[in-house]
């Protein structure tokens, strides 16, 4: 099974993170991440640039609004991601509670990913879907 672990950080904790040498935050992260390789569980890993270069669509109204980030509550910022194929949900709590770096105003969230399989296989949007990810090698 898929699950996405999803790293969030109150601005405080980013701004604690910045006495960090970069060099060592990138030893500690590559060292877990290297264990996640060769536990035969990772899939994807990737961190998300400064939120305040990102942008807000807002589907509330039509057209949708465009505002410049970050989002109206910095309280948490979602700051990058893991995918791991593990067997429960229960081993990927264990990998989440090992991340390197968390502390005081870190939160791992958990979720599962659901897969094309979950859906029905009669649908032509589902059908296309499936072409296409066994056309990129993604199934």
């Amino acid at each position: 099974m898929k699950y996405m672990l999803i790293m969030r950080a109150t601005d405080e904790a980013y701004a604690n993170m910045a006495d960090v040498d970069f060099n060592e935050i990138i030893e500690t992260m590559g060292k877990f991440n290297d264990e996640l390789i060769r536990a035969g569980v990772l899939l994807a890993a990737e961190g998300l640039d400064d939120a305040g270069e990102g942008v807000v669509v807002d589907h509330g109204s039509e057209p949708p609004v465009v505002t410049d980030g970050p989002y109206g509550e910095t309280k948490e910022l979602f700051g990058g991601y893991y995918i791991l194929n593990v067997a429960s949900k229960e081993e990927a709590v264990e990998w989440a509670k090992r991340l390197p770096g968390a502390g005081a105003g870190f939160k791992t969230e958990i979720r599962r990913v659901t897969t094309i399989d979950e859906f029905p296989q009669d649908n032509p949007w589902i059908a296309k879907e499936r072409a296409w990810r066994e056309a990129t090698g993604q199934l």
